[in-house]
């Protein structure tokens, strides 16, 4: 890792922008359905290529078949404001001249998933996009809309009003094996239809590319397929495919030191993707399980420190607050090392997080732990982010998306030290619209909105909704850590 962190870049693919609609699916529309024994229900499935089988030298079979099910997204931001590291002029903002605002554009990938429009790609391709426009194999362009998107594994699911379109079927991420070989599809420096071809690397990598460090700690998921098949700009959403034309991942990520293909790129496994998925298409935003705990992977250090009888596995550091960690709750201790959840091995910290975040609040998992040499098995009954094992709601959850944040209620006992009334709190500042146009940062407590006072989340929601593109808001609030009045001002 501090080889990996010395690269130069470990490039998020295609640009920085987000639409924020969140919308539920109809019941009575179609969703994506599984062939054959998949870990979740609702992804159409393919069984892996078979151990031993004689792998072609020839991919123009699997080429055909799976290109047209690959898409070009370009992604528009109508307004920009000034570059983020100008500095702030309050009364230019507020009493000079008009700006020159012009449109922002970048490009990306995505995967047709089913024949009815579905398409997944990768977050940081819509984030803070207006216009969302996606052009398919066949040439023909329509306009999208933004499902929901999930920051913690990069990954978006959009929609466009067609159907009988091709589509890509997932394949078991769990079952496939270093050194398989794979394909690449997407559209590099907007090459449109790119194929490469490679091998799987390694798996379970991570390569701290996802910055989503919360009150809960550091909530991304990292556990990426790594692959030589070349991957570059433009690549990102694209589908990384198996021998049998099934979908191993989502091409995501490379480590470069020109920014460039240089031999790794990363892509989210399809267990993973498929999970996503069917929560954004049911409930509009990602119902994510919580162990609550702090872990780390198994070194020698840890291993000489704490006299493990282990080498590899999940080591426990500590536990979420208050009542918040599961884990803690069902006798899991501190330097204990998960080995194993359900039946599946935990090898390392990646491996776990990727486990646990294929569940949700509510279910119940087995975790066997290593103490002193013993192996226990405890049953865990995961909670979500909030503590509790109910299901969280978009409007709970996050702000108005199509700035990239996520913003949260603020508890009464930090408003009376602060002295305020009312606030929401800045939980995550992503790179949307009002990081770009502002120097705001994350913990900003906003408590009015052009005046107008905020005292929750729903609040915050409505108040933004009513906002026009091109009208001027100004966010007024202050920061714990330096209580004084802000002003930030942006136009939608």
């Amino acid at each position: 890792m501090k080889k990996f962190t010395s690269l130069f870049a470990a490039a998020i693919l295609g640009s920085v922008l987000t639409l924020g609609c969140y919308e539920f699916l109809k019941k009575d529309e179609p969703i994506i359905q599984y062939i054959q024994d998949p870990p979740i229900s609702k992804v159409t499935y393919l069984d892996n290529a078979t151990p031993g089988t004689t792998v072609p030298t020839d991919f123009t079979a699997i080429a055909e078949k799976v290109t047209p099910a690959v898409v070009h997204i370009r992604s528009t931001q109508k307004r920009t404001t000034r570059e983020q590291n100008q500095s702030f002029d309050p009364f230019r903002e507020f009493f000079g001249p008009p700006r020159n605002y012009g449109p922002s554009q970048s490009s990306g990938s995505g995967v047709i998933i089913n024949a009815n429009g579905y398409i997944v790609t990768n977050n940081h391709v819509v984030q803070g996009a207006d216009v969302v426009d996606v052009t398919l194999n066949d040439n023909r362009s329509f306009k999208a809309e933004v499902i929901g998107t999930d920051p913690d594994t990069d990954l978006a699911l959009i929609k466009i009003n067609q159907t009988n379109l091709p589509f890509i079927p997932f394949v078991n991420s769990d079952n496939a094996r270093v050194g398989e070989w794979v394909l690449a599809v997407g559209n590099p420096f907007n090459l449109t239809s790119t194929v490469t071809a490679g091998i799987i690397s390694a798996k379970g990598r991570s390569i701290n590319i996802l910055d989503r460090n919360t009150e809960q700690g550091n909530t991304a998921i990292e556990s990426f397929i790594q692959t030589d098949a070349a991957i570059n700009p433009g690549n990102s959403g694209g589908a990384l495919v198996d021998m049998n034309a099934g979908l191993v991942g989502i091409n995501t990520a490379i480590a470069s030191p020109t920014g460039s293909y240089s031999g790794y790129g990363f892509a989210v496994p399809s267990n993973i993707v498929s999970k996503i998925v069917e929560d954004l298409m049911t409930y509009g935003v990602v119902q994510r399980g919580w162990l609550g705990i702090q872990v780390g992977s198994v070194n020698s250090e840890l291993v000489k420190q704490y006299d493990l009888e282990v080498n590899e596995g999940a080591f426990v550091s500590g536990f979420a607050e208050g009542n918040k960690s599961a884990a803690k709750e069902a006798g899991i201790k501190e330097h204990d090392v998960v080995i194993k959840i359900n039946e599946t091995a935990i090898r390392s910290s990646s491996g776990l997080i990727e486990t646990i975040g294929r569940h949700r609040p509510g279910d119940k998992v087995m975790i066997t732990v290593n103490r002193k040499g013993k192996e226990i098995t405890y049953p865990v009954i995961l909670k979500n982010r909030e503590g509790n094992v109910g299901v969280i709601k978009p409007e709970e959850r996050t702000g108005f998306v199509s700035l990239g944040i996520d913003v949260e209620d603020v508890d009464a006992k930090t408003l009376k030290r602060l002295e305020l009334a009312n606030g929401v709190r800045i939980k995550t500042l992503g790179n949307g619209k009002l990081a770009k146009s502002t120097e705001i940062r994350d913990g900003f407590i906003i408590t009015k909105i052009n005046d107008v006072p905020v005292k929750s989340v729903k609040d915050f929601n409505e108040e933004m909704k009513k906002k026009k593109t091109g009208e001027l808001v100004i966010l007024t609030g202050t920061y714990e850590d330096f209580p004084r009045e802000f002003n930030y001002a942006f136009r939608m």
